[in-house]
């Protein structure tokens, strides 16, 4: 009788709610087939991303997840079975080591996930094979627990999830307790990416209890985090990035696990009554679009949206990850397929790229500057965004987000060069040069205290400006973009301590002999010393270096060091051998008001270099209180750091009654005006000036101020 009711009531649980009886069974089905990536419109993907070595030390979970699409070798099969216990050990995981226990037991978990794979492929010699089935009884019976909360609740039950459910039919009694028991440790809560993996972890649990109302309340949860995240909530912001612990960018992180973590649940709800909504699956695809998509060029990941996590290969791994994102989302939503795939073809070189100009992340301090040829990105912090977290990640990263200037032509100019970096000297940053550690951060450590930190752009050129407040040293830093260059100032620079002060232009792998120009002709060069009297000029590969002001070095070097120095993942044993060229400008001792001004000019020649007119833009002013840049007769842009009036040219005079950063652009019956307070928010208004109409206030809620531009 009891039985009677309670499928009675199910029935009209199902019923009530629209599922379908064999919903269970068509995501089991689903989820088995994705486990062992039988989907066949990734095998070009799988195929392309298999071509280079396969990362075994990996704490990236999208990464890891990535690792697993590779095909798994015989011999690799073979020892793993040699090396495993009686008691269901390896002997290289040793589970003791507090400093490795956080991640040795996911590593355990990910051993036994292989070994079923090739137990339950038809297409592997070790389909059915009796010698894996008795390896992997014996391993799931191993039950270490990790230090990190993160792989217990995580990480390691959404690894054995996939094994349980590929081994069920094989499974004890006791050993089905024990699945359950495992699973039970994700508990649907937290935020944004957080909470869709524990949600998808209790999806799995609903599987293996055949529990569709559980599968039920899991999927609610998923779908729950597809939204976008105002105020302080953590997750897709407004501007499409992306933030997990606090208001930081982890677009690149959490939030391309996100895009995975979704666009695997939207495949595999697919063709159910859970399948996602148009409503969900808008906002990831302008998700995909407006965020991801923008921060990936010539299918590598841009340095300043990798986080924490600069593990090997890292630019490439999480740029395939997107990739298999984009191609599984393209499947389920026809709508926006074509959305989709573009983001493929641009990447892996099969259509340029057609997302080009400027945008600013205002919510997370981040530029990217996309032209037809080149990419570029800035990374900042401002007493509203968190620049970078560290723990055992990004050891040495303490200057992340302090100006990190990136440009890209072929994608591949800082390819694993991480070890092997100074990173005193990390491009873009002014900083001390010190000779002793790096401060190692910890989480929610807020870097800068300025808050004039912002853009303003008019979709093609803009300008980017920070106000450096940290450790005692202070620096008024803009990046002027256009098309064909960039600009980058720095005034006010003063500290109170008695280290030197330095700006780094460049830091990248040496891939090309390194050129100066000196009367007149190129030269090949490893170490010089400089100073700017007259204009330096230097060239390496498709990229070339313009410095105005200031002394300076330019030098090559042969560096290996070790992985283990920022990830501590890797063994200590990891090096890595890079030749490595650094620009950088000194700055002295004790600087008071010390300024820089230099040019970088990606995908150029050597003779393009040379030929560049120096007349063809006018730097109007480069101090604490403003800096200010003609580009042509028609415009110009200023970042003013205190309100007041500027002098432009000839007669014409700026001013403004609240700082801010501006771009003037003139016309035959006016001025078009593009602004923003950076201090407040990061938004800028568009105001045309008509006619006579010399002053005008611009709307409440974005630039309150009132500007005017005037003739003397």
């Amino acid at each position: 009788m009891i039985r009677y009711v309670f499928v009675l009531l199910l029935f009209i649980f199902i019923f009530t709610l629209g599922l379908k009886a064999d919903d269970l069974s068509i995501i089991r089905q689903k989820y088995i087939e994705s486990i062992l990536y039988k989907n066949k419109s990734e095998q070009q993907l799988i195929r392309l991303m298999c071509q280079t070595s396969h990362e075994k030390i990996v704490g990236d979970q999208m990464v890891v997840e990535l690792m697993e699409r590779c095909p798994i070798e015989v011999g690799y099969v073979r020892q793993l079975l040699s090396d495993l216990s009686e008691e269901g050990s390896w002997s290289d995981l040793d589970f003791t080591n507090s400093k490795a226990a956080s991640w040795l037991p996911r590593i355990h978990a990910a051993r036994v996930l292989e070994l079923t794979k090739v137990y339950s492929n038809p297409e592997h010699d070790f389909y059915k094979s009796a010698e894996v089935a008795e390896a992997i009884h014996k391993a799931i019976g191993m039950k270490p627990i990790a230090a990190n909360w993160w792989y217990n609740e995580i990480g390691i039950p959404k690894v054995l999830g996939a094994v349980f459910i590929l081994f069920e039919d094989q499974l004890s009694t006791e050993e089905k307790k024990h699945a359950i028991e495992v699973m039970s440790q994700a508990k649907i809560g937290m935020t944004a990416q957080n909470k869709v993996w524990l949600a998808g972890n209790v999806l799995v649990k609903g599987l293996l209890l055949n529990d569709l109302q559980l599968v039920w309340k899991a999927r609610n949860a998923i779908n729950d985090e597809i939204k976008m995240a105002y105020g302080k909530s953590e997750g897709i912001k407004v501007d499409y990035s992306f933030h997990q612990h606090g208001p930081q960018q982890q677009v690149g992180n959490y939030g391309a696990a996100y895009l995975a973590t979704m666009s695997f649940w939207a495949y595999i709800l697919d063709d159910t009554s859970l399948a996602l909504d148009e409503e969900r699956f808008q906002i990831i695809t302008n998700y995909t679009n407006e965020g991801v998509r923008r921060i990936l060029w010539k299918n590598k990941m841009d340095v300043n949206n990798l986080g924490r996590q600069l593990y090997k290969q890292a630019q490439r791994n999480k740029a395939f990850s997107s990739l298999f994102s984009a191609n599984m989302l393209a499947q389920v939503n026809s709508k926006d397929s074509n959305t989709y795939q573009l983001l493929i073809d641009e990447n892996l070189g099969n259509t340029p790229t057609s997302l080009l100009g400027q945008y600013h992340f205002w919510k997370s301090d981040m530029t990217i500057h996309r032209c037809p040829t080149w990419m570029a990105s800035v990374r900042m912090a401002s007493d509203r965004v968190i620049g970078t977290e560290s723990g055992t990640d990004n050891v040495k990263g303490y200057y992340l987000a302090d100006g990190a200037l990136y440009t890209y032509v072929d994608g591949d100019e800082y390819t694993d060069v991480f070890p092997c970096w100074d990173w005193r000297k990390v491009p873009g940053v002014t900083c001390y040069q010190e000779d002793k550690a790096v401060h190692v951060m910890g989480w929610l450590e807020k870097q800068n205290k300025g808050s004039f930190v912002g853009n303003v752009n008019d979709g093609v050129i803009g300008l980017t400006s920070m106000d450096l407040v940290r450790d005692g040293l202070y620096a008024r830093k803009t990046w002027i973009f256009t098309p064909d260059y960039i600009l980058c100032l720095g005034a006010g620079i003063r500290s109170d301590s008695s280290y030197q002060v330095n700006t780094s232009v460049e830091q990248a792998v040496l891939r090309d002999d390194l050129l100066h120009l000196h009367k007149g002709k190129w030269e090949v060069v490893k170490d010089l010393n400089f100073s700017c009297e007259n204009p330096q000029r230097f060239f390496h590969r498709q990229t070339g270096y313009i410095l105005l002001e200031g002394k300076g070095r330019m030098f090559s070097e042969h560096r290996t060091n070790f992985w283990n120095d920022i990830m501590k993942i890797y063994p200590k044993s990891e090096l890595q051998t890079k030749d490595v060229f650094t620009i950088y400008i000194d700055h002295g001792i004790l600087p008071q008001n010390d300024s820089y001004q230099y040019i970088i000019l990606p995908a150029t020649t050597p003779k393009q270099v040379q030929r560049v007119d120096l007349s063809s833009f006018k730097i109007i002013s480069n101090t604490s209180q403003c800096q200010a840049v003609q580009l042509d007769q028609d415009t110009y842009l200023l970042a003013l750091y205190e309100a007041g009036s500027i002098s432009l040219s000839g007669k014409l005079k700026f001013e403004s009654d609240k700082k801010g950063l501006f771009i003037l652009h003139t016309y035959k019956k006016g001025w078009k005006v593009y602004a923003s307070d950076p201090t407040q928010t990061e938004a800028f208004m568009e105001v045309t000036f008509n006619g006579d109409k010399r002053k005008i206030k611009l709307p409440e809620g974005e630039y309150k101020g009132t500007v005017a531009i005037s003739s003397k």
